[in-house]
């Protein structure tokens, strides 16, 4: 969207990623599957810049990371982001900033990517190690003469 067409009152956009994108997202996310994909963003303007402020939803597929089972979630993800001209001069300075402020996002090209903006927030927002509940890891057996290559490097630590 360019910034040119965002009223001065702000807007409300909906978005919803057709089948092409879902799969081109999932492949990109190293998702399993990704059966919705939605976002509710609105737009406001704050001086020269745009703060975006919102929400993603989505149904995921994921594979466990003990068990290699598909598990299936929904995302629920808060969208807030300030964008700002790219320029120098538009520029905060650090002495305008305190240590908790985030810097704005540039402004490229007067255009604000929402379906970028909810990609990078979904993708956030996932579980890294997705495990379902209940999975273990089996524990290896101890080699044959009953020590862990632990027991073995904690002997040899002793006899130094």
């Amino acid at each position: 969207m360019t910034v040119e067409d965002i009223p001065e009152t702000g807007g409300h956009y909906d978005l919803a990623a057709d089948a092409a994108t879902r799969e081109a997202v999932a492949r990109l996310a190293g998702l399993r599957a990704l059966d919705r994909f939605e976002a509710a963003l609105d737009l406001s303007r704050r001086g020269e810049g745009i703060v975006v402020r919102g929400e993603v939803r989505a149904r995921v597929g994921q594979s466990c990371v003990v068990t290699l089972e598909p598990i299936d979630s929904d995302v629920v993800e808060t969208v807030e982001v300030t964008f700002a001209p790219s320029s120098e001069d538009a520029a905060p300075t650090s002495k305008y900033l305190k240590p908790t402020d985030e810097l704005p996002e540039p402004i490229e090209d007067g255009i604000v990517d929402l379906g970028a903006i909810a990609t990078e927030f979904l993708i956030l927002a996932l579980e890294p190690y997705p495990r379902k509940p209940g999975a273990k890891i089996a524990i290896q057996p101890e080699d044959g003469d009953g020590q862990n290559p632990f027991g073995v490097l904690a002997a040899l630590k002793k006899q130094l």
